[in-house]
This record gives C-alpha cells, sequence and structure tokens, in this order.
C-alpha cells in the first residue's frame, strides 16, 4: 500500500513529495486509464505515450488528452487539477490489429473544437493521420511499408507548420512528410543531398513531389528519439549508438554532437530558451550538454536504471536579479513573493530581461528545472544553476547547498528568465545564436547542483565562448561519486537494465555499446564524452518511487505534471497551491493513493 507522502519502505509508492516551492500532490481522482482501470500486462508492447493539445473551447475546458496502452489508442477530455476524470466517456477509441501505436502528436497550429490533426506512429513502420474529435481517419502513410519496416519511434509536426511532419524509425532514418502529397506506389528512390560525419540526407527522386521528401541516415542502431529546439530551427536527435547529433534543421548541416558514457541515448529535451539540452539513457545519467559551447557541462546520477523521459519545467525555470530596483514595472512584480504559476509574469518579463542582458554584464543566478523518469520507477526533480552554467564567473550571494534544507530563498525582487545574459566576463550577447524561447515561470530557489574541484574542461567546440570557460567550477560542495557509490551499495540495480553506479574507472565497460564507428576509448576524455570526474555532478532534488513499472511519460504543464507507467495509468500531480477544491475533497475521502 502506498503512504501518504513518505515511507521508509523502499518499494512503497509514493503520492506526495515536498520541493522548496512546497508539495506535489498526486491526485487520485484525475488519474486517466483505459475505462476498466485493470493494470495493463505491458509484456512485449510498446511504451505507453501521452500528448495533448488545447482546442480553445468556449467552456474554458479545452485540454484533450491521448494516451496508447496497447493496441488501444484513447482521446479524452482532460480536466487536470480541477475536476475528476470520467473514463466512461472517451471522445474516441480505436483498437488496432496487427500493430501497435508507438507514438502520437497533435498540431497545435490547426486545432480546434471541431477539429484535430493527430499522427499516430505504429511499431510496423506506418504513421496515420486521424481526427479524433470528427472520428475521421484521413491519410496513412508508408501503408505498404515501401518506405521503411522498422517501428516508429518518434513523430513530431514541424513547427510552424500545418503539414510537414517529421518520423523516425528504429532503422536510424528519419523522413520528413507532407500530409498533402501521396507515398507512392513504389519503393522510392533518393539522391544525395549533403553528407557529413555519420550522416546523409536524400531527397526523393521522382517526375512528381511525392512522400517522403527528404530522409535522414543518422548514426548506428535505432534512432530513438528527436525533438525541434523552441524556435524550430535545430533537431536534436538520440541514438542507439550513443551519440546526440545536433542539426541546423533548415540548412541540414550538423551543428554539435555528444556522447554518452556508455550505451544508447533514449531520450533528449531542449531548455525553454534553446541554450541546453538535457539527453537521458542507458548509462543511467542525465546528461547537460551547452548548445553555444557544444560541450558537456554536467551530468547528474540518481536513476538506477535507463532513464526514459527528460523534460524541462518551462513554469519552475527562474533567475535572480542581484539589484532588483534594476527592473522597471509595476509594484506588483516586486510584491508578489509566493510561488506562482503562470505565462502572463513569463510574458511581462522577457522584455525587460533581454534588454538587460545587451547591457548588464553583471552574472545573473539562473536555475533551470528539469525531470527525469525511468525504468526504474523513480521521478527525479533536477536544478541547474549558475554555479554550473557560468563557472568562470564569480558565485552570487545566494550560494549551492549541498542540504536541501539549508538553502536561501530568493531576494523579493527575483523574476522570470526567458534570454539568460551572456557567459563571457565582458557582457557581450553570446545568445544571438541561441534558439528561440516562448514564456516561462517564475522564482525559484536554489538547487543542490555538485561540482566537482577538477576544471570543466578547456576546449570549447563552436568557439562561441572564450577561454574563461576553463578555469574550473568553484570547490565547495563537493561529492565525489564513489561516496555515493559506497552509500548505496547495499541498494540492488534493477536486473537487464544497465551496468549499476558509474565510476571514473569504468571505461573497460565502454566495449557493451551497440556498434559505431567512434571508438569508445577514443572518445572517452574528449569534449564529445568527458570522463566522470571532468565535469560537474549534480544531485537531484527528489528521487522518489511513484509507480510499480517502469515508467514511460513526463510532461510539466501549467498546475501540474504528469506520468504515466507502462501498466497504462496516467497520474497528474498538482503543483504546490494548484489542488482544487473538489480534488482536495476526492483526495480526502480516499484511503490511499496507491496506484494499482
Amino acid at each position: 500500500m502506498a503512504a501518504e507522502g513518505g515511507g521508509k519502505e523502499m518499494n512503497e509508492i509514493k503520492t506526495q513529495f515536498t520541493t522548496r516551492e512546497g508539495v506535489y500532490k498526486l491526485l487520485t481522482h484525475s488519474e486517466y486509464s483505459r475505462p476498466n482501470r485493470v493494470p495493463f500486462n505491458s509484456q512485449g508492447s510498446n511504451p505507453v505515450k501521452v500528448s495533448f493539445v488545447n482546442v480553445n473551447d468556449q467552456s474554458g475546458n479545452g485540454d484533450r488528452i491521448c494516451f496508447n496502452v496497447g493496441r488501444e489508442l484513447y482521446f479524452y477530455i482532460y480536466k487536470g487539477v480541477r475536476k475528476a476524470a470520467d473514463l466512461s466517456k472517451p471522445i474516441d477509441k480505436r483498437i488496432y490489429k496487427g500493430t501497435q501505436p508507438t507514438c502520437h502528436d497533435f498540431n497545435h497550429l490547426t486545432a480546434t473544437a471541431e477539429s484535430v490533426s493527430l499522427l499516430v506512429g505504429f511499431s510496423a513502420g506506418q504513421v496515420q493521420l486521424i481526427d479524433p474529435i470528427k472520428k475521421e481517419t484521413s491519410k496513412l502513410f508508408n501503408e505498404e511499408r515501401l518506405i521503411d519496416k522498422s517501428r516508429v519511434t518518434c513523430v513530431k509536426w514541424v513547427p510552424g507548420s500545418e503539414s510537414l511532419f517529421l518520423v523516425s524509425h528504429a532503422s536510424g532514418n528519419m523522413y520528413l512528410y507532407n500530409v498533402e502529397h501521396t507515398c507512392g506506389t513504389t519503393a522510392p528512390h533518393y539522391q544525395l543531398l549533403k553528407q557529413g560525419e555519420n550522416y546523409s540526407v536524400h531527397t526523393c527522386k521522382s517526375k512528381s513531389t511525392r512522400n517522403p521528401l527528404l530522409k535522414w541516415t543518422v548514426g548506428e542502431g535505432a534512432l530513438n528519439e528527436f525533438a525541434f529546439s523552441p524556435d524550430g530551427k535545430f533537431l536534436a536527435c538520440v541514438s542507439q549508438d550513443g551519440f546526440l547529433r545536433v542539426f541546423n534543421f533548415d540548412a541540414v548541416e550538423l551543428h554539435g554532437t555528444m556522447k554518452s558514457y556508455f550505451g544508447g541515448l533514449l531520450c533528449v529535451c531542449w531548455s525553454p530558451d534553446g541554450k541546453y539540452i538535457v539527453a537521458g539513457g542507458e548509462d543511467d545519467l542525465v546528461t547537460v550538454w551547452s548548445f553555444l559551447d557544444c560541450r558537456v557541462i554536467a551530468r547528474g546520477h540518481g536513476h538506477k536504471s535507463w532513464v526514459s523521459v527528460v523534460a524541462f519545467d518551462h513554469y519552475t525555470t527562474s533567475v535572480e536579479e542581484n539589484d532588483p530596483m534594476e527592473f522597471s514595472g509595476s509594484d506588483e512584480d516586486f510584491q508578489d513573493q509566493m510561488i506562482h504559476f503562470g505565462r502572463d509574469r513569463a510574458n511581462s518579463t522577457q522584455s525587460r530581461l533581454s534588454k538587460r542582458n545587451s547591457t548588464d554584464s553583471r552574472p545573473v543566478s539562473v536555475t533551470y528545472r528539469f525531470g527525469s523518469v525511468g525504468q526504474d520507477t523513480q521521478l527525479c526533480l533536477w536544478d541547474l544553476t549558475e554555479d554550473i552554467l557560468f563557472p568562470h564567473l564569480p558565485l552570487s550571494r545566494t550560494r549551492t547547498h549541498t542540504n536541501v534544507m539549508n538553502a536561501t530563498s530568493p531576494p523579493a525582487g527575483a523574476t522570470i528568465i526567458t534570454n539568460t545574459s551572456s557567459s563571457t566576463t565582458n557582457g557581450n550577447n553570446s545568445g544571438a545564436n541561441t534558439p528561440g524561447i516562448n514564456s516561462l515561470s517564475t522564482t525559484l530557489p536554489r538547487s543542490n547542483s555538485l561540482p566537482h574541484s577538477a576544471g570543466s574542461g578547456g576546449g570549447i567546440g563552436s568557439g562561441i565562448m572564450d577561454s574563461a570557460i576553463a578555469t574550473g567550477v568553484s570547490k565547495f560542495a563537493t561529492l565525489s561519486l564513489h561516496d555515493r557509490k559506497e552509500r548505496h551499495h547495499e541498494k540492488d540495480h534493477k536486473r537487464n537494465h544497465s551496468m549499476g553506479h558509474i565510476s571514473s574507472k569504468s571505461s573497460d565497460k565502454l566495449n557493451l555499446l551497440t556498434k559505431t564507428k567512434a571508438d569508445p576509448a577514443k572518445t572517452l576524455g574528449t569534449l564529445l564524452c568527458p570522463r566522470m570526474e571532468d565535469v560537474p555532478l549534480l544531485e537531484p532534488l527528489i528521487c522518489k518511487k511513484i509507480a510499480h513499472e517502469r515508467l514511460t511519460v513526463l510532461i510539466f504543464l501549467e498546475d501540474c505534471l504528469v506520468t504515466a507507467c507502462q501498466e497504462g495509468f496516467i497520474c497528474t500531480w498538482a503543483r504546490p497551491g494548484k489542488v482544487g477544491l473538489l480534488s482536495s475533497q476526492n483526495q480526502a475521502s480516499s484511503p490511499s493513493g496507491t496506484v494499482v
């Protein structure tokens, strides 16, 4: 049985957890699943995935949720923290034969209360375009599997487009489609458009325009996931060969690469301002990569198994300003010292920070919040702070603390980051070529990131930053990986998942990598893959077991965060202060928050 917010037994499922901004609570009556609520027998099935869209209807409840469980696909009104889920009335339900849904994505540009465009990828390689509101199936792409016969691993609409979408496969190929074009009745012929290190791009050679428009071949092995930068100009791909590759999407050029510590990379995401990329995978780590510097700036170790999803929390990413009087704005901005999540405050602060970034050379205290879930059934939350981002600059007065409870709160003038100031000491705006940013949200206290005493590395791949980066991080609050390994030596590592706790001496295990052209022995210790002692090591803010089966979904929304496990349960966790009256009553009437 689950414990309400705690419990000493390691196998207990947590139903709440506390961070500096407050308590996150599981809303048991806002749980989505198959209508019968029976745990799904997930043996051999594809991961449960979740997609959201807002149709902007006049009722004020425009959120819609789509999720796949085994051969089934469901489409519901998502009531979130406001009301209990009604599983008896799905808007649409589909059961497929001979294949299973693997991933899906809504087109947010075209969504209305009367119609939505939903792409669904399948285990046999096809991609379907459906409208679950009209209950229509408009098109099926790669129907005869002439383009690719392998499983679809990721499908996304191209940002800003109503017709273009990108599909990746377990074959290692990606294809660009246009919904207006057909696929043809014969296998496509290709001609080379561009080729680089471990990637090539081909165009479809035909008399008339047909799908696919482009074929990308990336790395070795499966291409597990890709993500567009916030402005849609860059594309980050992670592959089974352990490489993160970042492309300029329009120019079809490689911007930079990173190598996992070992094993394949399974998931990837961008920071809200496009300056950082986080990847996770079979090395049990989350790795933070700087888009500007093209190098690893930190690793996070908290999971005991493969990391399946990483995601930034746009609503809890913040910046602390040393001199709040410098801001121009209403008194309301300064008086609101309580945690408040919302887009309006983020938008109002964006112009102030963008002006400041071009003129002010003093450091700002930045905190990016991101999360990760894994096959170890654990949720981890992480803070990425200025001592990691700007190791060559003097630390602000609110330093990073090893002890979470001793950390100081941000000043009353703390506000929201939209585009961080330059990482160089001369105050130049190095963010000019950074992928764009949308709204973020409010203040958050500092993290317990743990930099090592060793330097962060001297070389810089892109040449954007100068040699000031090489001065290394400060030597306070260090925690060696060896100490943490000894502390957790009694915790069993989940069988068949990965190789457990990592030390800097584990280079002999790198031969377990899938086949790749890069020699692992040569990449370890380079900018592609720094040694463990050469980059700061992040400690998770929280690391909680929240499910019985492996976790496959983590999505941050304005009022809550959403997780899902392979049993087919989609859980809503209310942010601090966001539990509605109805939800509170329902929560109180439930004897336990066990997800079963």
